[in-house]
């Protein structure tokens, strides 16, 4: 009985991944849960395990091709030795047969054909099937970011979403590339910085994106966090952060204005019950925004032991999908690296996202008097087709006032 390889599911907002790297070849014993293939998508890589013990039979998804959710990846043939296992479908090279006296008929390629010009290798059939509905050839798009630089689908997608890229006649050539000067070097991008340029992007263009912005007194928050620290670490075994104050204060306020909880779909808006929080993390291949799922429900203590859970996993490589999906809501602390102030960009389909920044002392006039005080900015990109302007605002301010008084959080008011 054979058994398909199949992709897994990929979450939220991904559609397609590219074969990285198989990790067993046709041919090869595998058993039950055994990583076979690395899946790469624009959020994390993803090891795509054996759903049963057998001898691959076959592999149908090469490395560098685009793959979607439930499509074939391999088979495997389940109890067959590797002995009589199917040879690997990549077939080893042959030697040239002898010439014959007579004149040869030009032979013809047995796979798909390559595009003319400097593309050694054909585009992925999906980047193809748009390229031919777009009416656009190789040369325009340019070297692909999939493997041995074949287009991918992202890469037509970046191309078309160009200005001119409508107005360009199919026959047009791409601006050749500069010379480069001494001491500068021409790096490719990767396949994930490829994609997150495409989806901020996709952001700015599709979303109503404003930006509002307020301060926070942060000195109520540093002194309570100062006085229990000790002991809520001995408590709980975690540091209390400043994360956790931050997600109470948004789970408050999207409780008061729903909005900014909400997506839009088509000419309808969805309304969530829940907060399922996303938490902008860096990893070594970029920034990642796991999920603190019903964030509404959780302790002070469970955030934060969750999102030290999540920076490690971000930092070792070693979160799943599944962890990454299903945000309704984002908050990114640029203040780690030292930013005062920035804006945004929406994480779509949500409609808010909270930025929190650098705390500095700066003075400021408290009861007529001008006193040295720990402020930070914070800002709420918001789509304004969801949220209003008031409610933006009023959304801030009400987290504004959870920070600097943290008793409303103690005491949900």
């Amino acid at each position: 009985m054979a058994t398909d390889i199949l992709v897994p599911t990929l979450g939220e907002s991904v559609s397609t991944a590219t074969v990285a790297r198989w990790l067993k070849k046709a041919g090869e014993p595998v058993a039950a849960d055994e990583p076979l293939v690395e899946l790469e998508t624009d959020k994390v890589t993803v090891e795509v395990n054996a759903p049963a013990a057998g001898v691959i039979e076959s592999i149908s998804a090469d490395e560098g091709a685009e793959v979607e959710p439930g499509a074939v990846l391999g088979v495997i043939a389940a109890g067959a030795a590797p002995s009589q296992a199917v040879k690997p479908h990549r077939p080893e090279p042959v030697a040239p047969a002898a010439p014959q006296p007579k004149v040869e008929t030009p032979r013809q390629p047995a796979g798909p054909v390559a595009v003319p010009g400097t593309h050694a290798a054909p585009p992925l059939p999906a980047a193809a099937k748009l390229m031919a509905e777009n009416n656009l050839t190789a040369e325009q798009i340019g070297t692909g970011s999939a493997k041995d630089g074949r287009i991918a689908k992202g890469d037509v997608l970046d191309f078309l979403s160009r200005p001119a890229a409508a107005a360009a006649p199919a026959a047009a050539k791409p601006a050749a590339q500069r010379t480069l000067e001494e001491g500068e070097e021409r790096v490719k991008m990767t396949r994930l910085r490829v994609t997150i340029a495409r989806r901020l992007k996709e952001a700015q263009n599709t979303a109503a994106m404003l930006t509002t912005f307020n301060e926070v007194d942060m000195g109520a928050a540093m002194a309570l966090r100062s006085e229990y620290r000790e002991q809520f670490e001995k408590r709980h075994g975690v540091r209390l952060g400043f994360m956790s104050f931050f997600v109470k204060a948004c789970v408050a306020a999207l409780k008061e204005f729903p909005a900014v909880n909400a997506e839009m779909e088509g000419d309808t808006l969805i309304y969530k019950n829940f907060v399922h929080m996303g938490i902008a993390v860096g990893g070594p291949n970029g920034l990642v925004v796991p999920v603190l799922r019903n964030a509404d429900q959780l302790s002070f203590a469970a955030i934060e032991k969750t999102i030290g859970a999540f920076g490690k996993k971000a930092r070792d490589g070693q979160l799943k999908l599944e962890e990454l999906a299903g945000g309704s809501f984002t908050i990114t602390n640029g203040g780690i690296y030292g930013s005062l102030m920035s804006t945004p960009i929406l994480n779509p389909p949500q409609s808010g996202i909270l930025g929190m920044h650098k705390i500095q002392d700066r003075p400021m006039v408290v009861g007529g008097k001008i006193e040295i005080r720990p402020m930070m900015y914070i800002a709420l990109s918001y789509d304004h087709r969801i949220v209003d302007g008031k409610e933006a605002v009023s959304f801030l301010v009400r987290v504004k006032e959870s920070i600097e008084d943290p008793r409303r959080l103690m005491l949900d008011i």
